[in-house]
């Protein structure tokens, strides 16, 4: 599978609410050369000569939050889409490739119709659930045995895998891609000497890009879905919890998608979301490694530069939580241990508080932090506690968890949580915790200079969130961060009307039938 999904992985708890990336803090510039095509394609360039490679990608400044109900998870859908090919890789023959395509859209719109006739009859109660298949109409049933036939057809005229085909031959390792609630991101690491080899294959893609299988593949991203989030014991329960924190913000659905909407998107929302939004000026191109910039523009140009600027610019993302001032609190039964989940709205990546909140963060987490001190060690209510800080492109949230100790319950280590705060936001932090906490950043961020594929994921990362000099401005700015400064936001947001609690308790076990009602 394509999706790592690097910016939604759970944490402990579960939450897919949140993603700790620690900001840079190091004293030597990453030296980046920026550029632009003139088609608006903007060109971010490391030269590096420590090996002979170059690590390559692009970012494509649209994820989730670019969405609207109806079509949730097509920003995800896109980056397993991108992966099957063009007019060029991955077909035998590309007539009848779009004689196929074109054969499924009448289909498809057919089908649509009966599934429009299902919809109703669940409103009516007629049916429980539209995507069982003994609710299907009996023509829906026909019209998909015809274009399974089709499937069968177009698979047999396409060349599986040929895109990481083509790289691998050339020496290429790591090719991937990631969808996240900002950004979608593909990348590769080539020989240096495949420069030109990786300039085509990705402006060939989305040049003549070829939405093969964009049906069948839908079904595989349910699959993904049904993996990830409804067989796991907290998946729906932490699904639940992020709608929850967010509330009327887009953040509120997951990357993957709500499962009603998968099922509905068609072909035709698909090309007009691609035209927005995978335009020339709403992407980055980002390569480090053994290069010179003088170099890749005039290739850069010769090749992206073949593609049309966009008719439209992307629309910002305008929508936000109303912050009603009140708690949000919900209680789950899981199969899995006692535990708290605790998440606070807070701020965007470009925003000045967005510093201390972290500092903030590295204080509580961890085996040394405040949290494990005093919920694990001291009071010995919990066997588990961890702290992550999410500022994101267009809003923030900084999200609590903590697994309760036998005898001890979900409420008692909310509470002792609150305490910790508490002293967060009435006294200053030492000093040589602070520093011990900013010396933190410093060696994680050195360690991220270590090779190109470390400075790639950095840059693609800051670029996505909205302004890649984040990746050398950031640090001096986590190193400003006072005492003063963690006491204030500790005091402005950890507030009770800012947040949303979830108390999970186990489920019960399951109560065998009596022979009366065997």
């Amino acid at each position: 599978m394509r999706s790592n999904h690097l910016t939604t992985k759970r944490t402990v708890s579960g939450l897919v609410l949140i993603l700790a990336f620690s900001r840079p803090s190091h004293a030597q510039e990453v030296p980046v050369v920026e550029k632009s095509l003139s088609n608006g394609m903007r060109v971010l360039m490391v030269e590096r000569h420590t090996e002979p490679t170059i690590a390559g990608g692009w970012v494509a400044h649209v994820g989730s939050s670019n969405e609207r109900p109806g079509i949730t998870g097509i920003a995800h859908l896109f980056e397993h889409m991108m992966f099957k090919g063009s007019t060029t890789i991955g077909t035998r023959n590309n007539a009848v490739d779009q004689e196929i395509i074109a054969r499924q859209e009448v289909l498809r719109a057919q089908m649509r119709e009966e599934e429009t006739r299902m919809r109703a009859g669940l409103r009516r109660g007629e049916i429980d659930d539209i995507l069982k298949p003994e609710n299907a109409t009996p023509r829906w049933r026909e019209l998909k045995k015809q274009f399974d036939e089709l499937i069968t057809r177009q698979r047999a005229n396409m060349v599986k895998d040929e895109f990481d085909l083509v790289y691998t031959a050339a020496g290429g390792s790591h090719l991937n891609a990631f969808t996240s609630n900002d950004q979608t991101a593909y990348f590769v690491t080539v020989p240096a000497n495949k420069l030109e080899l990786w300039m085509w294959m990705e402006s060939d893609r989305l040049l003549n890009h070829v939405f093969r299988e964009f049906y069948s593949e839908r079904d595989v991203v349910q699959e993904e879905r049904r993996l990830g989030v409804d067989s796991t014991p907290l998946g729906k329960a932490g699904e639940a919890f992020e709608a929850l924190a967010w509330g009327g913000h887009p953040y509120a659905w997951p990357v993957v998608g709500w499962p009603s909407d998968l099922p509905a998107i068609t072909k035709a929302q698909a090309d007009e979301f691609f035209a927005i939004y995978y335009a020339p000026q709403n992407i980055t191109l980002v390569l480090v490694g053994d290069l010179k910039p003088d170099v890749v523009i005039p290739l850069a140009e010769r090749y992206f530069g073949r593609i049309a600027r966009g008719s439209i610019d992307p629309p910002e993302v305008i929508t936000a939580d109303p912050r009603h001032p009140i708690e949000r609190r919900m209680n789950a039964q899981v199969d899995a241990n006692p535990q708290v989940w605790i998440a606070w709205q807070t701020v965007a990546s470009a925003h000045r508080d967005s510093y201390p909140l972290a500092v903030l963060c590295g204080l509580l987490e961890g085996r040394t932090g405040r949290l494990h001190k005093a919920l694990v060690l001291k009071n010995q209510i919990a066997t588990s506690v961890s702290a992550a800080d999410d500022c994101r492109k267009w809003a923030g949230g900084f999200a609590i968890s903590a697994e309760a100790r036998e005898p001890h319950t979900p409420a008692e280590c909310e509470q002792a949580v609150y305490t910790v705060l508490h002293h967060l936001a009435r006294e200053d932090v030492p000093a040589e915790e602070l520093q011990k906490v900013k010396n933190q950043f410093a060696a994680r961020e050195y360690r991220k200079l270590a090779n190109n594929y470390a400075i790639f994921m950095q840059l693609i990362h800051y670029d996505g969130q909205g302004d890649w000099r984040e990746i050398n401005q950031a640090g001096p700015k986590l190193q400003a961060v006072t005492a003063a400064d963690v006491r204030r936001v500790a005091k402005q947001y950890f507030t009770p009307e800012n947040r949303a609690v979830a108390l999970l308790t186990r489920k019960p076990p399951a109560t065998p039938p009596s022979p009366v009602d065997q």
